[in-house]
């Protein structure tokens, strides 16, 4: 089968009203960047609030169905032929689709007429059409409620859509309509769905990953990396890497034992604030999940984010584990996730951290650190990079 065009479908951004053009002006966007790695000949074009793509005469659809499916704001898309606007030319190209993977037993036509003026309407093309097919399939037959093969019309001022193959896109909203988050992304499950999930509403990503050598491995930082071109295949993702080694002595020296992940949480929070000022991002992101671990609990949050002004999301806080991992494995980053390299936030944790802490005690336990000149020296050791996912 000879198509020349992809039609592709969106959900949420066709409700957006007055914004729809800024939400299918970034879908296109994203589309075009999804499509770009496969070289040229790639025409992405929003007609009458539709996204088509022109085909190049050597496209491979084994290559575009898998960057399409990446593309957050699809909710589907079909491989079509455009023909013209006539009956003899919507049969033989309804006919080439029906057989493209040998005869089925069963069909239906359905139909969509949005140009009135055309010689028929969508009952009476079905009924035409599906005539035409009965008579130049011998044994073939309809089945209006389970047919094996669906035959697609659309007809529309600008031709006449064949299809019948249906792709399912992964949902949601075009990564960066709704702006840019700072992902602090560890090496554990978590972190990574948490960005996915916010990509997947539309948010870009900036993550940051704290480093603390000699204390954490090389290998801990890789992991970091491959998460990070692995959530790259659905958008770039810009990794900040800051040396947190400094920040991590002072804590060790200076703050009881029982304190130490609240106070590194803290000052996480601290570093990540100001990097998303750089960057313009407008929230924070992290994998926390209430009740999972001695930092999470509602106590902890409270006591970490009092320390930063801008909003925390916590994508993955209602899932139980079971459901993150599930997440984990659906994108492709389980594997990695759980290689035996500890990054400072499992390596650091106390044997009896307190779980309940109060600000009072966060703050008294911080009394002796010079917080200003300890938050700045982290910032000046960051070292940035941009993950493409290829």
């Amino acid at each position: 089968m000879t198509y020349n065009k992809m039609l592709l479908r969106f959900g949420e951004v066709g409700l957006k009203g007055k914004n729809r053009a800024f939400f299918i002006r970034g879908l296109a966007a994203n589309v075009r960047r999804a499509l770009s790695p496969l070289g040229p000949g790639y025409r992405v074009s929003t007609p009458y609030g539709r996204i088509f793509v022109d085909l190049p005469s050597d496209f491979n659809l084994v290559q575009i169905v898998p960057a399409l499916e990446k593309v957050f704001g699809l909710v589907s898309f079909s491989p079509v032929v455009q023909t013209e606007l006539n009956m003899e030319a919507i049969g033989a190209a309804a006919l080439n689709e029906l057989l493209a993977d040998g005869q089925p037993e069963t069909f239906k036509v359905a139909a969509r007429r949005s140009l009135k003026s055309f010689e028929l309407n969508s009952m009476e093309i079905n009924r035409e059409l599906g005539g035409f097919l009965l008579d130049s399939c011998p044994g073939l037959k309809v089945d209006l409620h389970q047919p094996q093969r669906v035959v697609n019309v659309e007809v529309r001022q600008d031709g006449a859509y064949v299809f019948s193959r249906v792709f399912p896109g992964s949902g949601g909203l075009p990564v960066g309509v709704t702006g840019r988050g700072v992902l602090l992304l560890s090496g554990g499950i978590d972190s990574p769905v948490a960005g996915w999930m916010a990509m997947k509403r539309g948010i870009s990503l900036e993550a940051v990953y704290f480093d603390t050598p000699p204390f954490t491995s090389p290998r801990a930082l890789a992991k970091v990396e491959k998460l990070a071109n692995i959530l790259a295949q659905w958008a770039p993702v810009n990794l900040h890497v800051v040396n947190f080694t400094s920040v991590q002595r002072s804590l060790m020296e200076n703050v009881p034992e029982d304190l130490t992940i609240t106070i590194m949480r803290r000052f996480m929070f601290r570093v990540a604030e100001e990097l998303a000022r750089r960057r313009g991002a407008l929230a924070l992101i992290t994998g926390e999940n209430v009740g999972q671990v001695a930092s999470q609990t509602l106590e902890s949050m409270l006591t970490i984010n009092s320390v930063v002004s801008l909003p925390v999301l916590r994508p993955v806080v209602a899932l139980d584990k079971v459901e993150i991992m599930d997440i984990s494995r659906r994108i492709g980053t389980y594997n990695t996730s759980i290689e035996p390299f500890q990054d400072c936030c499992t390596l650091f944790v106390s044997s009896h951290p307190k779980t309940r802490p109060t600000l009072a005690q966060a703050a008294a336990a911080e009394e002796h650190l010079d917080i200003n000149q300890l938050v700045a020296q982290a910032l000046e050791g960051i070292e940035s990079r941009i993950f493409k996912g290829h």
